[in-house]
């Protein structure tokens, strides 16, 4: 089921974003509950923060963010980790298919989100939804851990076909 986050899906929220096969794919580096709660925060506050729960339990989360004005039919798709003892169950594939559902009912026609060239099992689980990757932006992404630049990619999904 998904729902908005609250401020006391703190933990769970944590536990997964913190999780070793999930923290080197989001955004920041790992840290302790303490330094994500202003985080977490953001991301309740921001009132585009999903979760997805199964038996009571948090299963997943994403963010969804629409663009403002001319592309206001465009949505960006980001902060979005399943629990990994739950990876192979469809839970992801539940998540976002139910995602893009209330997308489409709210006029998205187009979902865009980024995912690191190296990150294979997301890259393919996205091509498996039907997204398409459009672009890369070269050595966007550096982990504190590695010598090197990651290239992140730009994926594209069109929930409306185009009329051109």
């Amino acid at each position: 089921m998904r729902r908005l986050a609250r401020p006391e899906d703190l933990e769970a929220v944590f536990a997964i974003y913190s999780h070793p096969k999930v923290v080197p794919y989001l955004t920041y580096e790992p840290m302790t509950l303490e330094a994500f709660r202003p985080i977490h925060e953001e991301l309740v506050d921001s009132g585009c923060f999903w979760v997805w729960e199964l038996d009571g339990a948090i299963a997943g989360f994403y963010r969804a963010t629409r663009y403002p004005g001319r592309v206001n039919h465009v949505l960006l798709l980001g902060t979005l980790a399943v629990d990994p003892a739950r990876h192979g169950q469809g839970v992801g594939r539940t998540m976002i298919e139910d995602a893009l559902s209330h997308f489409r009912a709210d006029g998205i026609r187009r979902v865009e989100l980024y995912a690191e060239s190296d990150n294979e099992p997301a890259l393919a689980f996205y091509r498996r939804l039907g997204f398409v990757i459009e672009g890369t932006l070269r050595d966007f992404y550096k982990r504190a851990d590695q010598p090197h630049y990651v290239d992140e990619h730009v994926l594209g999904l069109l929930l409306v076909p185009s009329a051109a």
